[in-house]
């Protein structure tokens, strides 16, 4: 069972389409009989992927388009583009991301890319495509990519970070509005992967680690949660289940209600009490 607007003839625009999650999803609504519109930054990585989104969806109505999300003009350019090929958007999934080395204190250009990519590549997404999706009153979809990090926060990369928990303020907001505007025929959801293994996560490893799912996994998840009209699709993967991920956003919302140090999850002077909690 797949969610209602998810048909054939439907139309999908993907962003971040060339790998992994979003290559993903573009086949899977491929083989659904959605026409899909794949968009990333690098031509030859978008003709590799239209070939594999045809090989198992053969006969796909497809086209891509070479974008870069952080520009708001060539966003609004691509809604144009898409719009004169298909006639309109049913589905958008802005799922277009990277992830770079950054830490409180710097590098500032890649906290930008962070932020222009990951953030502003779903609010340009979102802004130049839903006023249109809304226009055609029938129902819509739109799938925003956020990331566990975004609401555990756990050390290491603070922009990638921020960048995720901003996307699920962003769609929160974008859900109640939605919901609240016309017949609120088109709907907002927050994909919340966990481990995956894709490009961006291999980090020169060529084998899937045993504890991550793989695009095909975290996808299938997806349509599962659409079905069920979720609006947080809260993956796990191989090492953490639904349980242990609930814990440890109980135990993070925690800090903020017992006023705990920041991040007490990875502060020695709470690691038995965070320890006790999980096992509790």
């Amino acid at each position: 069972m797949s969610h209602p607007v998810l048909i054939p003839g439907a139309v999908a625009v993907v962003t971040g389409a060339a790998s992994g999650i979003g290559l993903e999803a573009a086949c899977q609504f491929a083989a659904l009989g959605l026409k899909v519109a794949l968009v990333d930054l690098d031509p030859a990585r978008l003709e590799a992927a239209v070939e594999a989104v045809r090989a198992r969806a053969p006969g796909a109505e497809t086209a891509i388009f070479a974008v870069d999300v952080s520009d708001r003009a060539a966003v609004t350019a691509l809604e144009a583009a898409v719009v004169a090929r298909f006639g309109g958007v049913d589905v958008l999934m802005n799922n277009a991301a990277v992830s770079m080395p950054t830490d409180a204190l710097g590098p500032e250009a890649n906290w930008k890319t962070l932020l222009d990519v990951n953030l502003w590549g779903v609010i340009h997404g979102c802004q130049a495509f839903v006023p249109g999706m809304i226009a055609r009153g029938r129902p819509g979809l739109i799938i925003n990519t956020g990331s566990k990090q975004g609401i555990t926060n756990p050390p290491g990369n603070p922009a990638y970070n921020v960048s995720k928990a901003a996307v699920k303020a962003y769609t929160e907001a974008l859900a109640h509005e939605l919901r609240n505007t016309g017949e609120g025929q088109v709907s907002a959801h927050l994909l919340i992967p966990g481990f995956v293994f894709t490009g961006m996560t291999a980090r020169g490893r060529s084998d899937k680690p045993s504890g991550a799912w793989t695009s095909a996994q975290t996808v299938d998840f997806m349509m599962q949660g659409l079905a069920a009209g979720d609006f947080y699709i809260l993956c796990p993967d191989e090492d953490v289940d639904r349980p242990l991920d609930q814990k440890r956003m109980q135990w993070a919302m925690g800090d903020l209600i017992e006023n705990r140090p920041a991040l007490s999850r990875w502060h020695p002077d709470y690691a038995e009490a965070f320890a006790a909690f999980i096992a509790s």
